[in-house]
């Protein structure tokens, strides 16, 4: 038994190390391994069948509101970076360069594509003509890459994956509309699929996008109360379409400038799914997502018919969930371990006496709860149980959120929480940069969002520098 419980001993307590935690599962679970390539992950087979669900469940979404795919170059030349000022001012820290094809230096340096506004602007430029051609509602699933100082595995890497919305609409109004449908299509997927409850919100003058009027939010809190910023939806106005020249004739045979979007999910959402409801044992992923959801596991599988009945339990159940069947020779408790260790929401335990009382024990991995089942029943049972584990893990989270929001009043009470209250604060703000730049630079704390669902007044003056103050800001540190 010492052996099979060396597969979970190998993780450190989140509780003594956190970022060390993380770490071991995400190698432990098998789900990225290192790269030569500084600051880049491989994503393993089992990490990329996260990613595939996430993909596959958001692209019937985008899909459902109008959305198209199409995919753009990976490379920008400069001088089209260029074209919008405050865009590549933002972008320009982290631009990895190409300078040479092959033996011969490049006439002009092409830029990896840290995000792509200017190749869709470049392209809606000519793809847009009249008020026919509109809207242009494009996404693309793609690598950007980012040349980061610091790296952790899905949550920050030079090069990740992600999609890209970018439309083009008529009218200011068709813009914000899409912009804040598609916050909410992201903040719906988040809580209904990854289990994963979110704060909805705007994002300030100082933390929106480079070259956006607007940029929406949605921010989680993670089990050691850090915020992550979990999706974005930008609202471009007409800034991007004046700087490349975007323009379409109307109804009157006038021309007119588009209004843009973008919004945007990536890999980092694998890393959210561990620190929120991974625990000291592993994984735990929400069943929606498991790409396996159930493993059946033959106790004494050698005896005659274990094996045979495994197998029947297990197609009998691939036809209502993605099951799978352990039938490896490695020891029970191992396979306990490794199911554990993995995330897999149920595990379904068979052995000879089971099979003579037409019976097995259903495991969750979130409660490690056990319940015997009739054979006959485990088709209807099972299904069910996977739909009662996901809405546990929703509010489960929501309860660990929802306990670790605090409000502070004055400086005082907002660094102590700082200090000694992990997770969100709630804060009323003045409005004036120089607040949340002094929060960040004596504190670590970051404005996260105003909300759009809790604008409570709980002040009457700016938890920072004390002066009249309306809007409410959540606040906390953040990946």
């Amino acid at each position: 038994m010492a052996k099979d419980k060396k597969l979970v001993e190998a993780i450190t307590s989140m509780d003594v190390d956190f970022a060390q935690w993380y770490t071991d599962v995400v190698k432990k679970a098998g789900l990225t391994d290192y790269s030569s390539v500084r600051g880049c992950m491989v994503i393993k087979p089992a990490g990329y069948a996260i990613w595939e669900n996430i993909q596959k469940e958001l692209d019937r979404r985008f899909k459902e509101t109008g959305v198209e795919n199409v995919y753009m170059p990976m490379f920008i030349p400069e001088s089209l970076l260029n074209v919008e000022k405050d865009h590549v001012e933002g972008f320009a820290p982290e631009v990895a360069w190409v300078t040479h094809g092959g033996l011969n230096p490049l006439q002009e340096r092409l830029c990896v594509r840290p995000t792509s506004e200017t190749l869709f602007c470049d392209f809606y430029k000519n793809d847009i003509q009249s008020y026919r051609d509109l809207p242009k509602v494009y996404n693309q699933w793609c690598s950007v890459v980012r040349w980061e100082k610091e790296t952790r595995p899905f949550l920050r890497s030079r090069e990740f994956l992600w999609q890209e919305g970018h439309t083009a609409h008529a009218t200011a109004e068709e813009a914000e509309a899409r912009t804040v449908q598609m916050l909410n299509l992201y903040a719906d997927f988040c809580e209904e699929v990854l289990a994963m409850p979110v704060i909805r919100g705007q994002k300030t003058e100082k933390e929106k996008f480079a070259g956006a009027e607007a940029t929406y939010t949605i921010e989680a809190l993670m089990h050691d109360g850090k915020a992550l910023q979990s999706g974005t939806s930008h609202n471009f106005g007409d800034g991007f379409a004046k700087a490349f020249g975007i323009q379409y004739t109307d109804k009157e045979n006038k021309l007119q400038y588009v209004h843009q979007t973008s919004w945007g999910m990536t890999t980092r959402l694998i890393g959210a799914i561990i620190m929120v409801h991974g625990d000291d044992s592993g994984l735990v992923l929400p069943p929606h997502i498991a790409p396996t959801q159930v493993m059946v596991i033959p106790i004494q599988q050698r005896k005659e018919g274990v094996l045979e009945k495994a197998h029947e339990i297990q197609e009998r159940l691939g036809k209502v969930c993605r099951a799978k069947l352990d039938d490896s020779d490695k020891s029970p408790g191992w396979k306990f371990s490794e199911q554990e260790m993995r995330g897999i929401p149920i595990r379904v335990e068979l052995g000879p006496k089971d099979i003579e009382n037409n019976q097995c024990v259903l495991v969750r991995r979130d409660t490690r709860e056990k319940t015997v089942v009739s054979l006959d029943e485990v088709e209807s049972v099972v299904p069910e149980l996977l739909e009662t584990i996901q809405k546990d893990m929703f509010e489960r989270a929501k309860a660990h959120r929802d306990a670790h929001i605090s409000d502070a009043h004055n400086y005082d009470e907002f660094c102590d929480a700082i200090e000694n209250k992990p997770g969100f604060i709630r804060a009323m703000w003045c409005g004036d940069r120089a607040c949340e730049d002094k929060i960040k630079e004596e504190t670590g704390a970051t404005s996260r969002c105003m909300p759009f669902n809790d604008q409570e007044h709980i002040s009457d003056v700016c938890a920072c520098c004390g002066k009249p103050a309306k809007k409410l800001v959540y606040w906390g540190k953040a990946y």
